[in-house]
């Protein structure tokens, strides 16, 4: 089982590697990173949180203990955003018991392979839009820190860093930073 980096790991400041297409090595790699996603209550989750620096992620919108039909991305290029900018509260599995304020465009177009090498593209709003900005900017070396609204990232530092002598794990986000 995969372990989640948490800030302020210097592995999630890296800008990621390209993967080699086709690589079978990826199959276990994301399976991998969709369990720990899962056991962690998450939506999204990028290889440099759990230590690989490579462009990988893994999201699942609308999972339930029931139903769980994960998307791999393998190499995912943000291809467009359009629409005006919208601020909502975002949370991250490597910076847990807090979220934070994040403007993000309200549309978002991704292309990228999956795992047997085939290229895709991927267009959506919402939930999933959000995240698949989110997750890139993992693989850039964007944390919430960077991606979160000026205003309030002097408040999330000081949040992050009472949740983490209160023991937060992943998948918690207790203190909501405001605007």
């Amino acid at each position: 089982m995969l372990k989640v980096v948490q800030s302020p790991d210097p592995t999630l400041r890296t800008v990621c590697e390209p993967c080699v297409v086709g690589d079978k090595s990826l199959r276990r790699l994301s399976a991998q990173m969709a369990s720990t996603m899962y056991r962690n209550n998450g939506v999204g989750i990028a290889a440099p949180q759990v230590g690989v620096t490579k462009r990988l992620i893994v999201v699942d919108c609308d999972w339930d203990e029931s139903q769980r039909d994960p998307i791999v991305l393998v190499n995912p290029e943000l291809v467009d955003t359009w629409g005006d900018p919208v601020v909502e509260s975002e949370g991250c599995l490597s910076v847990p018991g807090v979220s934070a304020p994040v403007e993000r465009a309200p549309w978002a177009r991704v292309r990228y392979y999956d795992l047997d090498g085939e290229q895709w593209e991927i267009e959506s709003d919402g939930l999933l839009g959000r995240c698949l900005q989110h997750e890139i900017d993992h693989l850039n070396g964007i944390t919430l820190f960077e991606s979160c609204v000026p205003s309030a990232r002097v408040q999330l530092l000081s949040a992050y860093e009472r949740a983490r002598a209160e023991g937060a794990l992943p998948g918690h986000t207790a203190i909501e930073v405001a605007v």
